[in-house]
């Protein structure tokens, strides 16, 4: 586990993200547009080692998979010891979904929860 500078709360190296949990399902329908919401994501700031709180909205078109939704949630779950930067997290989702998925659009959002009276947004993806 490592440690935040001069403190003692660990974290997991994001090693301990478990990608292999998301399972995509088949597809073979008409072009939509799936918007997926999960308001009650943690994981932990390796700078202070405190935990960060996010919203997280996925949208994407799927191309012949979709999300099986209990894998995304321990895929999420997975996250909540990890140490990581909030733009690093918002970066490893969106690079997950389109290996696993290979969707036409894709765009994953974070909102995190305010912390020294700033409120971070970050967005990839169209």
């Amino acid at each position: 586990m490592a440690k935040a500078d001069g403190l003692s709360l660990p974290f997991e190296k994001p090693e301990k993200i478990r990608t292999d949990l998301l399972e995509p399902i088949p597809y073979a329908g008409n072009d939509q547009v799936i918007t997926l919401e999960y308001p009650e994501f943690s994981a932990v700031c390796p700078y202070s080692g405190l935990p960060d709180i996010a919203h997280v909205t996925i949208e994407y078109i799927p191309n012949d998979k979709i999300i099986e939704l209990k894998s995304l949630k321990y895929y999420f779950v997975s996250f909540r010891n990890v140490g990581i930067y909030q733009e690093d997290m918002t970066n490893r989702i969106y690079e997950d979904l389109q290996k696993v998925l290979g969707p036409k659009k894709l765009k994953v959002k974070t909102i995190y929860n305010i912390r020294g009276g700033i409120e971070t947004t970050c967005v990839m993806g169209e």
